[in-house]
């Protein structure tokens, strides 16, 4: 149930909102049929510039305060809602993300032993997906703490200042990783902090091109200015401590197997680039008779994202590949 008018919120679920109005209307209706007896309260903070937020919130059953921001980002957005919310405990979701039914009860039960927890966050099933589309995905606490599904106390969000917006690339979208190091400043404070699996969210696909998925890891190279800001990372995120997994080190691994093979005539180097091209065809395969086409662009992806990481890595003299 919602926040009723005698009943003071447990929880505040708080959704910033920018340009949303085709989704955050399933997004409401996912926080309306919450499976949960505790009150909870929902704020959504209209960044604009749209101006659907209003009417979107209006038309579920469902008790929505709206925050009008103005022009803002995301974790200003954030930190408007924590502000203007009577929980002592506040959620966080996006307004393209669609939380399943028992999002909430499990998210609360988790916060009981835990100051900040993370949820899973997965591609929205009942939406076509192809090889190329974007969607936001979250399998466990790697680190890279993701505000799409995110319950934290009142307390250690005071603690920890919020977020804060540090890192803007020139690339996509303004704002970058305000969430990670908003996630690893709560953890420096001793804060505990855990993975909740029952508390799923479910992210919209948004259709996507070749050359707008070769194109997104030119952002790569903005994961050394991370790093560089939370070198914990390099324990609970990158693959050997350098690499940012075993897929970029198997790239790697197959360019300078590559470049062997021609500077020195070499067959026995080409098979350093074995272990990339087993796991190019078994991400492609699944895509059937598309099976070229998907391992094409993905390798054209892998080399940008390459490229990128070096770039990265020289720029911030902090070596991630």
């Amino acid at each position: 149930m919602g926040m009723s008018e005698r009943s003071a919120p447990v929880i505040s679920v708080i959704v910033p909102a920018r340009s949303a109005g085709a989704t955050l209307g399933g997004t409401l209706a996912a926080l309306a049929g919450q499976d949960t007896a505790s009150a909870f309260e929902v704020i959504v903070v209209d960044a604009g510039p749209d101006g659907q937020t209003d009417a979107v919130a209006a038309s579920v059953a469902l008790a929505v305060r709206v925050i009008e921001a103005g022009p803002t980002g995301p974790g200003e957005a954030r930190n408007l809602g924590a502000g203007q919310a009577k929980a002592p405990l506040l959620a966080f979701t996006d307004a393209d993300c669609f939380p399943t039914k028992g999002w909430l009860a499990a998210g609360l039960r988790a916060l009981e032993g835990a100051d900040l927890v993370q949820g899973p966050v997965g591609p929205d099933p009942g939406a076509h997906r192809g090889p190329f589309d974007r969607w936001v995905g979250v399998g466990g606490e790697v680190g890279l703490y993701e505000t799409a599904n995110l319950f934290v106390h009142r307390s250690a969000f005071e603690r920890a200042g919020g977020f804060v917006a540090w890192l803007e690339p020139g690339i996509g979208a303004p704002h970058m990783a305000e969430d990670v190091l908003f996630g690893w400043k709560v953890r420096r404070s001793g804060a505990r902090t855990t993975f909740c699996e029952e508390a799923k969210v479910h992210h919209a696909i948004f259709p996507r091109g070749a050359a707008g998925f070769i194109g997104e890891r030119r952002r790569l190279r903005y994961f050394a200015d991370i790093v560089r800001a939370v070198p914990e990372l390099r324990r609970s995120l990158l693959f050997a401590r350098t690499f940012l997994s075993p897929r970029s080190a198997a790239f790697d691994l197959a360019v300078i197997g590559l470049a062997l093979a021609v500077s020195r005539r070499s067959r026995l180097a080409v098979a350093l680039a074995l272990p990339y091209a087993l796991a190019l065809y078994l991400d492609s395969r699944a895509w059937g008779g598309r099976v070229a086409e998907v391992a094409l662009v993905t390798a054209l992806a892998d080399a940008v994202g390459c490229y990128s990481l070096l770039l990265g890595s020289l720029r911030r003299r902090t070596p991630v590949l």
